[in-house]
């Protein structure tokens, strides 16, 4: 997908960049190797003192989609709002210099968007604590939300990063601009917050993204008191946040709802208090980092030979697979197990869905029972016909029993709640076969289709059962 006009990129992706040099290469690389493409990446010099700008050059050197820009330092928020006015893109991402993204983050954004022609897309990350790592997430609805329902989301925990920050979410350029949106650069505690509270007035259609796309690395001490600010301004500029994000529930909800919940409002200043925002502790469930998606093995995935060439195409549909478990709160193999269903009839032969989901026949029938407690599936056995009794010479009478035994078969039936799942999973074939194709010119896939029904022709003939 390209940009709203010929020639500009679909995303402009901001980083404002300051004495960064040592975890810089981590976070531009991971935006260079985004699965997708059509991007513009604005690298923010805010007069670093070490060697960030020169290695923001050397990224403009090497990658025409990379731009930097050199200024005096004047903080964050001045960095952001220049890269806003050079931005060309149909959408805005941010990232933090010492943060990264994973390689589906973008796309998964956009793709968002593009579904429910959406304002704003706000997702899921991970938070990082020296070699651990644990997911964050909040809105467990689905679907399109209007303001209000996200506000009402965000009133629950109104000093969560979550919805305070900008690196998890995906913005429309048109509505900045339309309404000159800029940080204040005045502040230095809750300006994202700010910024979001004045997009979302503007926001018509806004959805959550069940998937973790941002890693955001703890950092050492808070905005406040690292930038010596004293008690008196801090609690004046808190109160001034609060102001402005009870002004904001004024602006959202007619005058019932509001007098319904104003009360709740005040629960912002008790969450800022402990500085909500700048902290977040780590989460049950933690990993170490690295283990939170399937790993690969490098000599595996270089390798040559037909072992080589299967582990590659099961790491692959792997990826993407995982991402679709995340976004429904299902484990890979469960979602393994649906994407074979729906390839099936929906009656199988228990021992033959096992072996074509490559699972044990014991995890096959927990799989089928969380599923069905999920509301997913329906299952039902099909009892095999009784034998039929048949006389035998000298009147021995045998019957069919003495044969071998038939196998269990069930008739499996998706339920209406799968029917979300089944539309990712359908997203998940169509991305690994872009994945796998990718440069591949017209000729190229007639030649492959071609040659990939010799080859199943082929395997057929020597599989196939001899009766």
């Amino acid at each position: 997908m390209k940009g709203e006009n010929a020639g500009t990129p679909a995303v402009s992706i901001i980083i404002p960049v300051y004495n960064a040099e040592n975890f810089l290469a981590r976070c531009v690389d991971s935006v260079l190797g985004q699965e997708y493409t059509d991007f513009e990446l604005l690298l923010i010099d805010d007069g670093s003192k070490d060697k960030s700008g020169a290695m923001c050059d050397a990224y403009a050197a090497s990658d025409s989609r990379v731009r930097v820009f050199h200024k005096e330092n004047a903080g964050v928020s001045a960095a952001r709002n220049q890269a806003l006015s050079e931005a060309r893109g149909t959408y805005i991402q941010f990232l933090d210099s010492d943060d990264w993204m994973t390689p589906d983050s973008t796309k998964l954004l956009v793709r968002a968007a593009e579904e429910g022609s959406c304002d704003l897309v706000i997702a899921d990350f991970y938070r990082v604590v020296g070699e651990r790592v644990s997911r964050k997430g909040d809105i467990e609805e689905e679907g399109v939300m209007s303001p209000e329902e996200f506000a009402a989301h965000m009133m629950e925990s109104p000093a969560d990063y979550y919805y305070g920050v900008l690196w998890n979410k995906l913005y429309r350029r048109s509505i900045i601009e339309e309404h000159a949106l800029r940080m204040n650069a005045e502040i230095s505690w809750c300006e994202d917050f700010m910024f979001n509270l004045e997009y979302i007035r503007f926001a018509e259609r806004i959805t959550a993204l069940h998937a973790p796309i941002y890693y955001y690395v703890k950092r050492k001490g808070s905005l406040v008191t690292t930038q010596g600010t004293s008690l008196t301004k801090t609690i004046q500029m808190k109160l001034g946040v609060f102001e402005y994000y009870h002004n904001f529930y004024k602006h959202v909800w007619d005058e019932e709802e509001y007098e319904k919940n104003r009360l709740q409002l005040y629960r912002f200043l008790v969450d800022a208090a402990s500085d909500g925002l700048v902290g977040i502790p780590l989460l049950p469930g933690t990993k170490k980092l690295g283990d939170e998606r399937a790993g690969v093995s490098a000599s595996a995935l270089a390798g040559e030979g037909m072992l080589s060439e299967l582990y590659r195409e099961r790491k692959l549909m792997q990826r993407y697979l995982e991402v679709a478990a995340l976004k429904n709160d299902l484990t890979p193999s469960e979602a393994y197990l649906l994407l074979c269903l729906s390839h099936l009839s929906d009656t199988v032969n228990k021992k033959e869905l096992a072996d074509f989901a490559d699972v044990s026949r014991s995890a096959l029938a927990m799989q089928l029972q969380k599923l069905v407690l999920r509301g997913l599936i329906k299952v039902e056995d099909i009892s095999n016909p009784k034998p039929m009794r048949q006389k035998k010479a000298k009147g021995i009478v045998k019957d069919d029993a003495s044969r071998k035994p038939q196998e269990k078969r069930a008739r499996i039936m998706f339920q209406p709640e799968a029917e979300p799942i089944l539309r990712e999973l359908a997203t998940v074939q169509r991305d690994y076969d872009e994945a796998r194709f990718a440069g591949f010119e017209e000729e190229d896939l007639i030649q492959y289709a071609r040659l990939t029904e010799k080859m199943k022709r082929n395997m057929q003939k020597v599989l196939a059962p001899i009766h």
